[in-house]
């Protein structure tokens, strides 16, 4: 059985094709990598298939979420799923969070909306210690002052580790985190990824991780899914794909990853 099933995807905004062709399905608890290139149609399908595009872009194909059609399906479908079936880390949670509100609001408000929707009411004392629960499974300590801290006021790692406390407060069966790291320091990055991994198996959410960095997808992933530009160029275990590619395009990725490596010594 399928969590996510995208068949025939396509992207395109006037007759410019962004993704062509797109095929490819997540199990319940599975974990799936996207990798490519900035520009390869990463995160546009992972917009597509929640139903975030801008408006300019228009979509076709099939995204089964839970069962459900997310091309073409209504606002209200759609933020019933997101709110349920699927949740989202962005790579830039500074300008995922609302800069003008505590951090803590903006945990209590999806916490409040799931509860809603499993028939509960939540508020006041009950709600502010669902926020403080979720600060301490991301590892924020002193969650108390986080809670009421504004984004400016922490650093990118909090910031990162708020996101994905909102995210967590809709107890999805999906989690997307979409280049999650990328705007890190490489030991923060280390930190964010071990804590969505003991927070993938904790709650046994299915995982689609968008990066450019094949060392990490590597150690992420079950499958991998690569892309160039918005087609599909070759898909498997990321054990197989990552030691025996096929595709010249992917062995050209491998070969930039190692080539960045023995720059660095080695030492990633």
């Amino acid at each position: 059985m399928s969590l996510l099933r995208v068949e025939s995807l396509s992207v395109q905004t006037g007759d410019t094709v962004l993704v062509s062709n797109l095929s490819f399905s997540l199990a319940p608890g599975e974990r799936l990598g996207l990798i490519g290139e900035s520009g390869s149609g990463k995160s546009l399908t992972a917009l597509a298939m929640t139903g975030l595009l801008p408006r300019q872009l228009d979509a076709s194909g099939s995204v089964l979420l839970a069962g459900e059609e997310v091309i073409g399906g209504s606002d209200r479908q759609l933020n019933t799923l997101r709110g349920k079936a699927v949740a989202m880390v962005f790579q830039e949670p500074l300008t995922a969070l609302d800069p003008l509100m505590r951090v803590g609001k903006q945990i209590a408000e999806p916490a409040a909306r799931r509860a809603k929707r499993d028939g509960t009411s939540i508020m006041g004392g009950a709600l502010d210690a669902i926020v403080v629960d979720l600060l301490l499974e991301v590892a924020l300590p002193d969650p108390q002052r986080i809670a009421l801290a504004y984004p400016h006021e922490l650093s990118g790692g909090q910031r990162q580790r708020v996101a994905i406390a909102m995210a967590l407060a809709c107890k999805p069966d999906l989690l997307i985190a979409d280049e999650p790291t990328t705007a890190l320091d490489v030991t923060t990055q280390a930190e964010i990824l071990g804590l969505l991994d003991g927070l993938v198996r904790k709650r046994d959410m299915a995982l689609l991780f968008i990066s450019h960095d094949l060392p990490v997808v590597a150690n992420t992933v079950e499958r991998v899914v690569v892309l160039r530009r918005g087609e599909a160029v070759e898909t498997g275990l990321v054990t197989n794909v990552f030691a025996q590619p096929r595709h010249d395009y992917t062995r050209s990725l491998l070969q930039a990853a190692r080539s960045f490596d023995d720059a660095l010594g080695g030492k990633r």
